[in-house]
């Protein structure tokens, strides 16, 4: 099995974006190189089913997050790097977050890791076939209302502030999924109910700053 990734479809595909919009337009240009790379890996596993015959499929899962993934506001991916910019203001009590995320109307589309894994082992057992199929969600949410969720999930109630510096990316990305459910497979866990699991991991796992550590900084200081 081969992972694509949503952002191998063009930029303004049709939404929600169906597998046949494969190579149907130029792609998003902040993405661009790894578009390319992605798509390579596709029409390989093509390439190798129809010259030697090799049983590979390629699948293209929706945004993940979840346990495992890496807090860090720099190189984190969105919800990781949300949660850890919300839950420090939250213990320093600030008055307003800065999301480090572009613009608040760009849309997509999140899966937690765990379904991800299960529709994975679903298509290695049931699916055979050169085309590329999604796997997806079927939930989208605006970048603001992420950031807001996350927010409540942390316990943080104050302002939030976009960084307008940052490319937007894709405007939307909604993968259609609807193959991968008739053939069965839906996801299980819900948004909310995921960004909780992903935060109390965090914490768990001692990825966030303590409040305790916080309160003896502040006398430090």
């Amino acid at each position: 099995m081969f992972l694509g990734a949503a952002c191998l479809y063009p930029r303004l595909a049709p939404q929600p974006m169906s597998e046949d919009s494969l190579l149907e337009g130029p792609p998003e240009p902040t993405n661009e190189w790894y578009t390319v790379a992605k798509i390579s890996g596709v029409k390989l596993c093509q390439a190798y089913r129809q010259q030697r015959s090799c049983d590979f499929i390629a699948a293209v899962p929706a945004n993940l997050y979840g346990p495992g993934d890496r807090f860090d506001t720099q190189s984190g991916h969105v919800v990781p790097s949300l949660m850890v910019r919300a839950h420090n203001a939250r213990i320093e009590r600030a008055s307003s977050c800065r999301s480090g995320a572009p613009a608040r109307r760009v849309v997509s589309s999140f899966m937690h890791v765990d379904d991800c894994a299960d529709a994975l082992v679903f298509l290695m057992q049931t699916y055979s076939d050169p085309r590329i199929i999604n796997v997806g969600s079927g939930e989208e949410v605006s970048i603001a209302e992420l950031a807001r969720t996350i927010c409540r999930v942390v316990g943080y109630s104050g302002e939030l502030a976009f960084d307008a510096t940052k490319p937007d990316g894709m405007p939307r990305k909604l993968l259609n999924s609807s193959r991968i459910k008739e053939m069965g497979w839906w996801r299980r866990v819900e948004l909310h109910e995921g960004l909780r699991q992903t935060y109390r991991w965090a914490l768990d796992n001692g990825l966030l700053r303590s409040e305790e550590l916080t309160a003896v900084e502040t006398v430090i200081r």
